[in-house]
């Protein structure tokens, strides 16, 4: 019974996510990016991460890292609402426009990594999917994949991927919508029984757990990319969409880490991306099957999504400079990525990717923090906002140097 309303869920769901008003819906587009970047792998290897390290303070940890994500958002979005237009009209300092140029070129080192890091663990789960277990095929897979990505985004543009992105997001929200219901359900038959208490470690390496934390922080990265999607986006809508996905995303990471909690004392001691895929099989036989499906959209989208990001990225902070023809970004990624998934170095450089994503939030916080304290024309100077930016720029550098990679 419990599949077949589980089932159901996720039809509707999907449904309502791919009917045309929604999808036809620009704010809708405009969210979608963002979203999908965040709800990446991250959303796999949240669980078994936080459930090992801190047990029953899962749901607090996760609440933190969203809030923090939320504040570097924040900086994000003050710099398209100020630091954008200055640079445009090439009135803010060398400076400022070196420090936003130097922080693209490192945001550009990261998304070249995870698209290719994507598509690999896409490979990965169809073919566990098909019990078929080849790290050849894999790259064959991956590659194939990156190269539709780059053929399709250099003829068809940015429309075309986002549609592709909008279709894979969907399908994961909607089978999201369906896991959380099916544990919510499961959690009321353990009622009496649970007991919070036990599954409160007893003995916390703090030190392990706020490296774990910093590194974590990457987990939810991917709302940087509403920044590069300026040539189709307004920066009013772009703020919002950026504000939005974040919300979204934070409600789904907090409630779903908060279900699975009583059943943390299942997950083995090895943090893996397919313990969310096992442990489902407790709450009903159909959500591996719907996991494995939600997995394969959730590495697609969240390429796509960098993908994008990339390009925009390229054209906005490069290509004029350069002499970038359109739409080049996308031909860039796939041949970059190709490379990486045939070098044996992509799942070690991995780690770098994480520390270049965190060493970006630093450098976009301390751009904002400059901006704001009246590097720029007085219209923008907030003393207050400036001194937020300067400390979340910090930690964020602290952060850098010491996180445990999460991914």
């Amino acid at each position: 019974m419990l599949n077949t309303i589980i089932l159901a869920i996720a039809l509707l769901c999907g449904a309502i996510l791919l009917s045309r008003r929604i999808r036809d819906n620009v704010a809708w587009r405009a969210t979608v990016t963002p979203l999908a970047s965040i709800i990446g792998s991250g959303f796999l290897v949240v669980l078994p991460l936080l459930g090992n390290a801190v047990g029953g303070y899962a749901p607090i940890a996760m609440m933190s890292v969203v809030v923090l994500a939320f504040a570097v958002g924040a900086a994000i979005r003050f710099n398209i609402k100020h630091l954008e237009p200055l640079v445009t009209k090439s009135q803010a300092s060398l400076t400022i426009v070196r420090l936003d140029r130097a922080a693209a070129i490192v945001l550009g080192f990261a998304y070249f990594i995870s698209v290719a890091f994507y598509l690999r663990l896409l490979a990965s789960f169809a073919l566990r999917g098909l019990e078929i277990e080849s790290e050849l095929l894999e790259r064959c897979v991956t590659t194939a994949i990156l190269a539709f990505l780059g053929i399709a985004g250099w003829i068809r543009g940015l429309s075309f991927l986002e549609r592709l992105e909008e279709y894979s997001v969907s399908i994961k929200l909607a089978i999201i919508a369906s896991l959380v219901f099916g544990w919510a359900s499961h959690d009321v038959t353990l009622v009496g029984e649970f007991d919070l208490a036990a599954s409160l470690p007893k003995n916390l390496d703090w030190w392990h757990v706020v490296r774990l934390m910093a590194g974590v922080l990457i987990v939810v990265q991917g709302f940087e990319t509403s920044r590069y999607l300026g040539r189709e986006y307004s920066p009013e809508l772009r703020v919002v969409s950026m504000r939005r996905a974040q919300i979204i995303s934070a409600l789904i990471y907090v409630v779903f880490v908060s279900l699975t909690v009583p059943s943390f004392h299942l997950l083995g001691q090895e943090v893996s991306e397919t313990a969310v895929i096992d442990l489902s099989r407790v709450v009903a036989s159909i959500l591996p099957s719907m996991l494995i499906v939600a997995a394969v959209m959730s590495q697609f989208s969240a390429a796509v999504a960098d993908t994008i990001g990339t390009e925009g990225l390229l054209a906005q902070a490069l290509g004029k400079r350069w002499s970038l023809p359109a739409r080049s970004g996308y031909v860039l990624v796939a041949v970059v990525g190709i490379a990486l998934v045939w070098s044996s170095n992509i799942f070690a450089i991995i780690a770098l990717a994480s520390r270049a994503f965190a060493s970006y939030y630093a450098l976009q916080c301390l751009l904002a923090a400059m901006v704001a304290s009246g590097g720029a024309p007085d219209r923008c100077r907030q003393p207050g906002h400036a001194l937020g930016f300067a400390a979340l720029a910090i930690l964020l550098l602290v952060a850098a140097v010491i996180a445990v990679p999460a991914g």
